[in-house]
């Protein structure tokens, strides 16, 4: 019974034993729990919340960096311009691998100016220019689209970049939704330090320096005028509607950008001038994106037009007027003791907010964060936003103005004639400028430069005006003319095609050669290597002549919608003929230009293609119909693809004549295919 007695409590006493074991075991693993649990709590007090509230600098240090892709259009590369601008991009390449850069130019030095950074600078010159060689923003917005990255970016070439413009991307990068961000730099004249060639450290008198030292050196006031403006490539628009054909550094355009994206709501829009350290060098004004208010604005380029255009389109395009933007108003992205806040300084109290899905979460500031340091960080940020310098915007009155180049005839041909000092020339009214830029667009698609624009009216030359070509008025085109009904055949006709002859003449005596063309001519090739060939005292014109079997310089067959004449004694004599002739006639000048140059029923002609005027001598060839057929010539406008036949025939030109009407050639135009124009962006087709 004992041994029994003995059995029992020692197995009662292992039973406590292994219980005892049991309970602290478990008490073990609370007690860790709940050390965990603590341990947790502390550390999301101390680390972000979400990826989309607040960032630390380490919260996304493992993360990969997106690819950014930095687009601008530099200056002519000489004397400190282009020592700036060589800095500024070295700068840029210098912050990550992933960064590449776009430059847009036509310059003949671009090239290898962009060559000596590197395979990750290229220049693009398939976009919209003035003739000054201006680039469109929005040609330079849309062909943005055409390369592939996670974050575009839009600068002045002059603005020096520091590495938190990267970790400010970042941050950015890895909200929920589409977002569009921007910049203010700041202003710094005197900027002491330069790169090693190694683009790995900023160097002051050829000894090493830290990055803080380049930071301080920059903290002057904020400049509006030159800021960095970026977005991702996500699925919502930067805004609704479609962006003006605003000129690139001539003001308005990034703030008129800021102001529609904010009121269409698409994207969220916040204020990184706190996070991004950009550095603006030499005159704010050179290439600003404001309009200065001074009595000296006309000073700031000889071009003010441009600055007037671009006020103009930000005064009568968009959801709201730009006059009175309020950048106070705007989310304000700060970094304060290592972490990414975005406030809203306008706000009495201080608040942070997190961002998630087009929706701004209001959070009071956790207690981590209430010390005197970062309170005093956000303070400082609060009390600067206003400290801007530089410029400001103009007054909305600006776009009741007169658009009007700072050219007379005489600097546009200057400016625009080739090398042997020949223009192209055409003539165009307001219902035909659609038309007009079509031409233009394909002139620029064949890397032709050196054409002039004649407007009949005002409106056509306002409109050219802002399209950035080479347009003059012509004082003696007729007057209160209606160019909706102004078509082959009218009165109007008949008066307005007699503007042409008289503007080569003047031309001809001002001593350019001239092509003149009609808008409704379109380009294949360039003709002018063909009609340079022909020697002097030589007018080549195209035939009107349709019939393939008949001599093609049979009566009243000269086309004056397409001929090229020289500047040579015998040829400004005879157009000097054809004027007068022309002034007294009912007719159009077409049947003067033959009866002058080939007599009347053609008496002076020679052969099945020319005519020689006999009393200067003057030869007027009629050029090959295969290379330059008219609107009825073997029907190519009937044909199912008319771009192909003609290229199969080797087509330089096809007019679109031997069609009545504005409407049905316009109609027959744009159904071949042979445009190149989109008149909804106000931009040439790709």
């Amino acid at each position: 019974m004992d041994e029994l007695k003995r059995e029992r409590e020692h197995g009662t006493k292992l039973v406590w034993v292994k219980l005892r074991a049991l309970l602290i075991g478990l008490w073990s693993v609370w007690v860790s729990g709940v050390l965990l649990i603590a341990l947790s709590l502390y550390a999301t007090q101390r680390l972000p919340l979400s990826k989309n509230r607040i960032f630390s600098h380490t919260s996304f240090s493992d993360l990969d960096t997106p690819k950014i892709t930095i687009f601008t259009a530099p200056a002519p590369f000489t004397g400190s311009s282009g020592t700036k601008q060589s800095l500024a991009i070295r700068s840029w390449l210098a912050l990550s691998p992933q960064i590449s850069v776009i430059l847009f130019s036509q310059h003949h030095s671009a090239a290898s100016f962009a060559k000596s950074f590197g395979s990750r600078a290229l220049v693009e010159s398939d976009i919209d220019f003035t003739f000054l060689g201006v680039p469109f923003f929005h040609s330079m917005v849309a062909k943005s689209r055409a390369f592939k990255s996670d974050i575009y970016v839009f600068m002045d070439t002059e603005t020096i970049l520091l590495p938190d413009f990267v970790l400010a991307l970042n941050y950015a990068h890895n909200l929920d939704d589409d977002w569009l961000l921007f910049a203010s730099p700041r202003d710094v004249p005197n900027f002491p330090f330069y790169l090693d060639e190694d683009r790995k450290h900023w160097l002051k008198d050829g000894q090493r320096i830290r990055i803080q030292e380049v930071r301080i050196e920059s903290t002057s006031k904020f400049e509006i005028c030159r800021m960095v403006i970026a977005w991702n490539n996500g699925v919502m628009p930067l805004h609704h509607g479609v962006l003006p054909p605003f000129l690139y550094g001539k003001g308005v355009y990034n703030h008129w950008l800021i102001n529609e994206a904010l009121s269409s709501g698409l994207r969220f829009v916040f204020d990184a001038s706190w996070t991004i350290s950009n550095i603006a060098l030499g005159d704010s004004r050179r290439q600003s994106n404001c309009l200065v208010k001074s009595s000296n604005v006309s000073d700031i380029e000889k071009g003010s037009w441009e600055y007037d255009c671009n006020s103009h389109l930000a005064a009568v395009y968009g959801l709201s007027s730009l006059h009175g933007f309020n950048y106070s108003a705007v989310m304000k992205l700060v970094k304060c003791d290592g972490q990414y806040l975005l406030i809203n300084a306008t706000e009495d109290s201080l608040h942070t907010y997190a961002y998630k899905k087009k929706s701004l979460w209001k959070r009071h500031i956790p207690n981590c964060w209430r010390s005197k340091t970062t309170l005093a960080c956000v303070v400082r940020t609060i009390k600067t936003q206003n400290e801007t310098s530089g410029c400001s915007l103009k007054d909305g009155s600006v776009h009741t103005k007169t658009l009007k180049l700072s050219f007379s005839l005489e600097s546009l041909l200057a400016i625009t004639a080739d090398e042997n000092k020949t223009v192209v020339l055409t003539v165009a009214g307001y219902s035909y400028k659609d038309m007009l830029m079509s031409w233009v667009c394909r002139l620029r698609r064949l890397r032709i430069t050196n054409f002039l624009v004649s407007s009949l009216d005002y409106e056509t030359y306002q409109f050219s005006v802002m399209q950035g070509l080479p347009v003059f008025n012509d004082p003696s085109a007729p007057s209160n003319i209606s160019f909706n009904d102004c078509h082959f055949g009218t009165e109007c006709f008949q008066r307005v095609t007699k503007v042409k002859s008289r503007l080569v003449l003047k031309i001809l005596k001002l001593g350019y050669n001239v092509l003149l063309s009609d808008v409704d001519v379109y380009w294949f090739k360039n003709p002018l290597p063909l009609l340079s060939s022909f020697g002097p005292a030589t007018l080549a014109a195209q035939s009107d002549e349709y019939n393939q079997t008949r001599p093609i310089n049979l009566p009243r067959r000269l086309n004056s919608g397409f001929y090229f004449a020289r500047s040579d004694a015998p040829t400004i004599s005879a157009m000097g003929k054809v004027v007068r002739h022309a002034a007294t006639s009912g007719l159009t000048e077409q049947p003067s230009f033959y009866d002058t140059l080939c007599g009347e029923g053609g008496s002076t002609r020679k052969g099945d293609n020319r005519c020689v005027e006999p009393g200067t001598n003057l030869t007027v060839h009629f050029l090959d119909r295969n290379l330059f057929p008219n609107g009825a010539y073997l029907g190519l406008w009937e044909r199912k693809n008319v771009k192909s036949a003609c290229k199969k025939q080797g087509c330089l030109v096809l007019h679109n004549n031997w069609i009545s009407g504005r409407v049905k050639k316009l109609e027959r135009q744009v159904i071949s295919g042979l445009w190149d124009y989109d008149i909804t962006t106000r931009m040439c087709l790709v």
